[in-house]
């Protein structure tokens, strides 16, 4: 179902949110950033590596695989309730790089699938600054972007769809990390 119009939309904003599910899904509600919101939830996936022992490859996974189901099902709550409802800065990059639209809501508040993209793009790296900074933007890249198949998992109903397109993005931005990793310390030597 496409809640893009006006009276999709009027029938959908009624509908109440759990809590947990809008804590989750928003990132700890800084999907409610008026502006950039991905970014912005990329950048909290960032801050949470940034704690000491984060980037261990269990605990990580750990938190890839918890995230990602909670994201599942958080975020088709939260997408059911609201709609495909976009900032004006995810409007512009979505006309510009993915001219064909949402088949399904993908709320530019839902940023939960940003967060667990960084983490896979941060996944068996050392962290460091250059990896940490190569990542940020290979990731964000990538998400706006999507390559194949990131587009085509992009429409995958519910929360499978908000959240497989960025693991894919997450990927896809992890081998370029890699490379970037590379060729700094080879730039560096």
């Amino acid at each position: 179902m496409n809640d893009s119009g006006p009276e999709g939309q009027d029938s959908i904003q009624h509908r109440p949110i759990p809590f947990f599910h809008r804590f989750v899904a928003t990132g700890f509600f800084s999907g409610y950033v008026p502006w950039a919101s991905g970014t912005v939830g990329t950048l909290v996936g960032l801050l949470i590596y940034l704690i000491p022992g984060v980037e261990s490859v269990p605990l990580l996974s750990g938190l890839i695989v918890a995230g990602f189901f909670a994201g599942v099902i958080s975020s088709a709550r939260v997408a059911a309730a609201v709609g495909n409802q976009l900032t004006r800065t995810a409007e512009i990059a979505k006309t510009a790089f993915q001219p064909h639209g949402h088949a399904t809501a993908d709320p530019s508040i839902v940023v939960i699938d940003e967060i667990v993209g960084m983490w896979v793009t941060l996944l068996f790296l050392p962290k460091t600054l250059p990896v940490m900074v190569i990542g940020f933007v290979a990731f964000r890249v990538m998400d706006i972007l999507k390559p194949q198949p990131a587009r085509y998992l992009e429409r995958l109903p519910g929360g499978w769809g908000i959240m497989l397109d960025d693991l894919a993005a997450g990927i896809y931005a992890n081998a370029i990390t890699w490379g970037g990793w590379l060729c700094w310390q080879w730039a560096t030597a």
